[in-house]
């Protein structure tokens, strides 16, 4: 009798949430799904929490020191290669000089405490991996429960001009519901908070605009706090057509935030309000370096801006075979590479004024540079 005490016994509830019930939830939708035999599992204790279907989850924080000298998408590529199991990094961040992120399962942190020491880098050093047991990362703290992510979605399609394909979510946070429309529809009504610089709340956002509207030509998200554009990339392949994007009276502070999106065609950009746009010493500066991410852009602030300088001329199929260097005497070859050698240094040394000097009024360049796999250094 002892002996059988010492025994936890487990009651069966036949009406429990199963954990391998598949449910169709909007954010797993693009996960790597990992199925995972529990009973065979070693038994290892990690943060608890709570998945949107009532399973529970363990948590681990996995951590590289040293971590920060390393490419993100290097380091987790080589992890990836040499663990046993396919996993998808939750909330990858730096912190001090440490590489860190999180991940839901034993059986993937297991496989990932296996590879310890066992990934050299450019430098032959081995590199940790450190596994520690952690309750669940904010974003998944603050996911957006499916009753939630169908009272966004209304709140959405109340915001929607279908005529003009665009989509108004100017301080969705305090969403002051829509004129003539029940209170129940409202954000603040019913206790939803939606702050969309919140990684959970963007994708959510962005996932109900890929699966209702990728039709979408014009976004406002001013006056959302934003301060970074991480988790506004996909929007590249949501709205593939967007042409209009406000994003002023944000928190931005560098222009390099919109790199994250540079791969949207935009013909017009609202940026005034971001503390970015105080850091170029003039307009023109300012404009340039937008228009460098956004080369077709038309419009920025409200303002006009010049034409795009464009090329009317058809690109060919393919390249012209390289011809080698014709110099005619050994006296033009001096002068052309002492011309070249006074041209690329003033070209490259920020102040290019110069330059003018080398250029008729009529002048015409037609320059061509081969890429050689074999020499990549030049």
């Amino acid at each position: 009798m002892s002996d059988a005490q010492d025994v936890p016994r487990v009651r069966y509830t036949p009406y429990a949430a199963r954990p391998n019930r598949r449910v169709d939830n909007w954010h797993d939708r693009d996960r790597i799904h990992v199925t995972v035999r529990r009973d065979r599992v070693p038994p290892q204790r990690g943060g608890a929490g709570n998945s949107q279907d009532g399973t529970s989850k363990n948590w681990f924080k996995i951590t590289i020191p040293y971590g920060r000298k390393y490419d993100k998408a290097w380091l987790l590529s080589m992890i990836q290669s040499k663990c046993s199991v396919p996993f998808t990094p939750i909330e990858f961040h730096y912190e001090n000089n440490r590489a860190q992120f999180f991940v839901e399962d034993a059986s993937t942190a297991s496989a990932l405490k296996a590879i310890n020491y066992k990934i050299l880098d450019q430098d032959n050093r081995r590199i940790s991996i450190i596994i520690n047991s952690s309750p669940p990362p904010l974003t998944v703290q603050n996911e957006l429960k499916p009753e939630q992510v169908e009272q966004l979605k209304l709140i959405m399609s109340k915001r929607y001009d279908g005529s003009q394909q665009a989509l108004d979510l100017k301080g969705l946070r305090l969403d002051p519901g829509i004129v003539g429309s029940s209170s129940q529809i409202d954000l603040v009504a019913q206790n939803i908070d939606v702050v969309l610089n919140r990684k959970s709340c963007m994708v959510a956002t962005l996932r109900i605009i890929g699966e209702n509207i990728p039709e979408l030509l014009s976004l406002n998200l001013s006056s959302n706090k934003l301060y970074r554009l991480d988790d506004m990339s996909s929007i590249v392949q949501k709205a593939p057509n967007l042409k209009i994007l406000n994003l002023s009276g944000n928190e931005l502070k560098s222009e390099r935030e919109l790199d994250k999106i540079k791969g949207l065609k935009l013909e017009e950009l609202w940026l005034e309000g971001n503390t970015l746009c105080d850091t170029f010493r003039d307009q023109s500066t300012y404009i340039s370096a937008i228009r460098e991410r956004f080369p077709k852009l038309l419009r920025l602030d409200g303002h006009e801006l010049p034409p795009p300088i464009a090329f009317d001329v058809e690109a060919p199929t393919m390249l012209p075979p390289c011809k080698g260097s014709y110099f005619g005497t050994e006296t033009l070859k001096t002068l052309v590479l002492h011309f070249l050698q006074q041209y690329y240094a003033i070209y490259d040394s920020g102040n290019r004024q110069r330059l003018l000097d080398a250029y008729h009024d009529g002048a015409c360049c037609s320059l061509s540079i081969p890429f050689t796999p074999q020499n990549p250094a030049r």
